[in-house]
């Protein structure tokens, strides 16, 4: 277990180096809220990527994992200085290939709206940027576990993971393990002022997303909870393309993990060369 101090925290950090002596870049890996850790991308896409030439970075969001879990300061803009410190402390020079997961994207999205000379690409697997549409339904959602007692919490938690999942089996060793995942997230919210925080952070305008130059892929199940927003961000995002993978729901990066991280691959590749790019210094100085 590495921990690396960034932003006045300590976060759980996994870093696989690429497996060719010619790397791609730096891949970072940002997983979702609540029921999630980096362990998410640690048993899917990060071994893929570093397989295939790329500097594969993973880490525990702020209260998630093994990270420290301060009782305070869960709002978007934390977590987006918490990636933009990280990447100092990791000495990661160039512009970098952002892969969120659920609410990842959404910090994913308001990093590059905020940083947008430290990101390469952009891939955001069943999410969308933190509007007011987003700030309301979050505050709704959060407010009622928020308010519940331990089980009722435990139970809501589990029940939502439940609908957001295309596989359930009814298998006594799954429902054990949702059952931890929904305990964890009650604690979370019961421990710390991210009920509150995450509804009440900064959102993104239109106008904000129009100027955003960078490449961004949005993977979507085809039955998950984005497909409307998805939609919009396409229209609003110059250079953006939206993939659906059949049969799934919310959870697609874990239950399709093999085609979620063919579209990510094939659509990181092709834009590797942006880094070096980005890079390269101008008349003016670095890029960066």
């Amino acid at each position: 277990m590495v921990m690396i101090r960034a932003n006045g925290l300590g976060l759980h950090v996994q870093r696989l180096a690429p497996r060719r002596h010619h790397p791609y870049g730096t891949v970072v890996f940002i997983h979702g809220a609540f029921i999630d850790s980096l362990a998410s991308f640690y048993f899917t896409l990060g071994p893929a990527f570093a397989a295939a030439g790329f500097d594969a970075v993973m880490y525990d969001l702020r209260g998630h994992g093994r990270s420290e879990r301060p009782p305070t300061g869960y709002a978007l803009e934390h977590f987006t200085a918490d990636l933009d410190s990280l990447l100092d402390e990791l000495d990661v020079d160039g512009p970098v290939h952002l892969v969120g997961n659920s609410f990842g994207g959404t910090v994913a999205l308001d990093y590059v709206v905020h940083r947008p000379e430290r990101v390469a690409t952009v891939t955001v697997i069943e999410s969308g940027p933190a509007n007011a549409a987003w700030s309301e339904t979050m505050s709704a959602a959060l407010r009622q576990a928020g308010d519940m007692p331990e089980d009722d919490a435990l139970l809501w938690f589990t029940e939502q993971y439940g609908t957001l999942s295309s596989t359930r089996t009814g298998d006594a060793r799954h429902d054990a393990h949702i059952r931890r995942l929904g305990l964890a997230a009650g604690r979370l919210v019961r421990s710390t002022t991210i009920a509150r925080d995450i509804p009440a952070g900064r959102v993104l305008s239109d106008a904000q997303l129009r100027r955003v130059r960078c490449p961004v892929l949005l993977i979507n199940g085809q039955e998950g909870l984005v497909a409307a927003e998805a939609a919009r961000l396409r229209s609003l995002l110059p250079r953006c393309r939206v993939a659906v993978v059949p049969g799934q729901k919310h959870s697609v990066l874990v239950e399709a993990a093999d085609t979620v991280g063919e579209l990510a691959l094939s659509w990181i590749h092709q834009h590797a060369d942006r880094v070096r790019e980005l890079s390269e210094p101008s008349e003016t100085g670095s890029a960066r």
